[in-house]
């Protein structure tokens, strides 16, 4: 069964009490919350006073994903917010191995998130320190977008580089993330699934919450 995480990006940013409500009484494992600078990612989103917040009115796991540059600056006062789950872009950190550790050390699980163009290669040298990888499916950003379908072949070779080196590693899959693609992904060896628009778009949350957990 698969780690289910709605994303906050696509809820109801006038009602997020309400939000964490629902989501703490629902079937979901995690809160997935983007953070996005506009630099890195051409949004912006929100920061670290609502990730406080948000902290305070969940008891779910906070899993933060930062879209950031120079994710290294603010890595501690993401801890103080409340992450419990960090993910950095390999894309931002010229130094990620430096990163990674910063984060471990402060006491969060560290994830390594990954775009669409970049192929899986890239985390042979630091898969066996992380905790997680975030497979982009979509490029980043905006939510709603449509998967990209080359995002399977992707999971499915980072699920054998982690069985092959027999590691602990979570699979994330962040971005197009539907009830109908679902099943397919955590074939191919997802374990945790992102779903915002897919979940918050519908008349009842919980109930495709509910849904995605059967698969």
């Amino acid at each position: 069964m698969a780690i289910i995480a709605p994303s906050f990006l696509a809820s109801d940013f006038l009602h997020l009490e309400k939000t964490c409500k629902m989501v703490n009484d629902s079937e979901a494992d995690w809160c997935h919350l983007d953070v996005m600078d506009g630099r890195f990612v051409p949004n912006i989103s929100f920061g670290i006073p609502i990730i406080e917040h948000i902290r305070k009115a969940t008891t779910k796991i906070c899993d933060v994903h930062l879209m950031i540059l120079d994710p290294g600056n603010y890595a501690e006062a993401f801890k103080k917010a409340g992450a419990d789950i960090l993910s950095i872009h390999l894309e931002a950190c010229p130094n990620l191995h430096r990163n990674i550790q910063q984060i471990k050390e402060l006491g969060m699980k560290a994830s390594v998130a990954i775009n669409p163009h970049t192929p899986v290669l890239m985390l042979q040298d630091v898969i066996a320190d992380i905790d997680m990888v975030c497979m982009m499916g979509v490029n980043p950003g905006f939510g709603g977008q449509k998967f990209i379908q080359h995002t399977l072949k992707k999971v499915q070779e980072l699920r054998k580089m982690i069985d092959e080196k027999n590691l602990h590693v979570l699979i994330e899959v962040d971005g197009g993330v539907t009830l109908e693609n679902a099943s397919t992904l955590i074939e191919a060896g997802a374990d945790a699934l992102v779903a915002g628009s897919s979940i918050f778009s519908t008349k009842d949350p919980s109930a495709t919450i509910a849904a995605f957990k059967k698969l």
